[in-house]
């Protein structure tokens, strides 16, 4: 009762933030082929086209790690649970669930009606399939360990190749029942279970593909709303068509939405002035002429954006003083407004607002933890020359990756000068690239400076927290701190039961992952668009994937 009490109050205070939610921005500009309103004339069907920031890196949930590919997914496949519009974990393939009294065995009762888009069963065997997978040091996943490591039973130790797979905490009893042993006692568990990381898969048609497996549609499966028909993984559009073999599909209204990717900010805005598109993003400069438009929607966000410092890439991002004033140089408070104008907010600090009440007070985590990375140019010169001193040098050179759209352009620009005006002897050297060459940049820590950004995959502070520890799976920093570590992993273990002390650690770990200058907040964003007053349905997630589809439709 106590745990359950926990998740109630935690999603509560989610629903009452009516916020958006894994990481995600690069495209190219793809002119549009069609009317969508004349199309659903035309042929009596119910069509909804988009536009998407960038291509879809992977439909591989194993191996997916950002926003684009986590919402393709979830609106192809369906794990144990769906987040419904009240962010609530709503029936999937599985029916109902039973915990231990030690909370750390749960027990899924699966539905029998669910199939894959090749007619095969849905299945508990698919499920320890996926996950073994996921946790297989040889597949190469980044999430599988993130998500699952102190999680789920042995997931750390499997991962590291200590363990073989067969060790992971999840089996089938029977093809309709999956029990899970975890870790230690995970009340967001259920949540959890609704993230790309933990969709089943049919392991006899992913063997079958081998290396060719989720590279275009011909090489997928579905078991979700839709299946997703003319993409393959260097394209620029695709489409998201009704699966009549759905177990739910007499739920799904839709035939088909489509989308495409559109890189430049006024060819979306021409495609939507046309009625060729039913919802685009709008850049800072649109902002102003469209923010009394009926269509003007702004939707606030839980990703934050930061500086993120490669402290093996040179002796500067190594010594902590300079990571300070670089952190403390740029006015977030201009970048937001006068930048972005969409309703972003400056952050300082790493979990957002908004996003989480402290367990006992109910008061939000950002404004209990406070401003721990603000804009002080005073402070950043002090730590500036400190860090020069001990360095022995009087200018610094760094490299700053970004993504290459539009949005991120003017921003990295900004901050660029920022930098270079305020801190004296530092030149900033801006190299932007697509998206999926950025990640694998950052994987393979191939950089120095770097804008990114952090959305939640559940509902706890964890979610950001844990990047980084020292094994965290998305810890491409060279940071390494006992302390910090001990903190959080301790958050998940001893402390499972006690949220008073989880959340007090979370606050004393905030503030050493600032005060040793990991990273830089930037700001906490928030979505300014022009959307059709024919969508009607499409939700908008607070963590895991931003949108859901399955109850999208055209309003009437």
């Amino acid at each position: 009762m106590k745990l359950k009490n926990w998740f109630l109050v935690l999603t509560f205070g989610m629903l009452l933030s009516l916020l958006a939610a894994c990481s995600g921005d690069e495209p190219a500009d793809t002119p549009a082929t069609d009317d969508g309103t004349k199309e659903e004339a035309a042929s009596g069907e119910k069509v909804l086209n988009f536009t998407n920031p960038e291509a879809i890196p992977s439909m591989d949930p194993s191996l997916a790690t950002d926003e684009s590919s986590f919402v393709y997914l979830a609106a192809t496949m369906e794990g144990l649970y769906r987040l419904d519009e009240k962010t609530q974990p709503s029936p999937g393939i599985a029916t109902e669930h039973s915990v231990s009294d030690d909370a750390l065995t749960w027990t899924f009762t699966l539905r029998e009606d669910a199939v894959w888009s090749n007619g095969d069963p849905v299945t508990a065997h698919d499920f320890v399939y996926a996950w073994q997978r996921a946790v297989n040091p040889d597949v190469g996943s980044e999430y599988g360990p993130y998500m699952m490591s102190g999680v789920i039973k042995n997931a750390g130790a499997v991962s590291k190749g200590e363990l073989p797979v067969e060790e992971l905490g999840v089996k089938a009893d029977g093809d309709y029942t999956l029990v899970v042993e975890l870790e230690n006692p995970t009340p967001y568990f259920e949540t959890l279970t609704t993230f790309g990381t933990f969709l089943p898969l049919n392991q006899k048609f992913v063997e079958e593909q081998g290396d060719q497996f989720a590279i275009g549609s011909e090489n997928l499966v579905a078991n979700g709303p839709y299946t997703i028909e003319n993409w393959d993984s260097t394209g620029n559009s695709w489409e998201l068509v009704k699966n009549a073999d759905y177990w739910d599909a007499e739920t799904v209204a839709m035939d088909k939405l489509s989308f495409q990717v559109v890189k430049d900010p006024q060819t979306a805005l021409r495609l939507y002035e046309e009625g060729t598109v039913d919802r685009i993003d709008l850049t800072s400069d649109l902002v102003d002429q469209y923010s009394t438009d009926e269509d003007y929607l702004v939707s606030a966000d839980t990703f934050v954006y930061f500086l993120k410092f490669n402290q093996e890439s040179s002796d500067a991002l190594a010594n902590k003083n300079i990571r300070a004033a670089i952190s403390r140089a740029f006015d977030k408070d201009a970048l937001v407004g006068e930048i972005l104008n969409n309703g972003s907010i400056a952050a300082n600090g790493l979990v957002p607002a908004d996003f989480t009440p402290m367990p006992e007070t109910g008061e939000d985590f950002r404004a209990v933890s406070g401003d721990l990375s603000a804009y002080d140019l005073e402070a950043a010169k002090e730590f500036w020359a400190k860090g020069l001193e001990e360095l022995g040098t009087d200018a610094v050179e760094l490299e700053f990756l970004a993504d290459d759209d539009e949005t991120t352009k003017t921003l990295v620009q900004y901050v660029a000068n920022q930098l270079s005006t305020n801190l004296e002897g530092l030149t900033v050297n801006i190299k932007q690239v697509p998206k999926k060459q950025r990640l694998d940049l950052d994987d393979s820590m191939e950089y120095e400076l770097q804008l990114t950004r952090w959305g939640p995959d559940f509902l706890d502070p964890f979610t950001f927290m844990n990047l980084f520890t020292t094994d965290s799976g998305n810890n491409w920093t060279g940071y390494s701190n006992p302390d910090y570590d001990k903190l959080v992993f301790d958050t998940a273990s001893v402390l499972a039961q006690d949220n008073v002390a989880r959340y007090n650690n979370f606050l004393e770990a905030e503030k050493i992952l600032l005060d040793d200058a990991v990273i830089a907040p930037v700001y906490q964003a928030s979505r300014a668009q022009l959307v059709s007053p024919r969508v009607d349905g499409v939700f908008v997630n607070p963590f895991g994937a931003t949108y859901e589809y399955k109850w999208a439709n055209v309003a009437e």
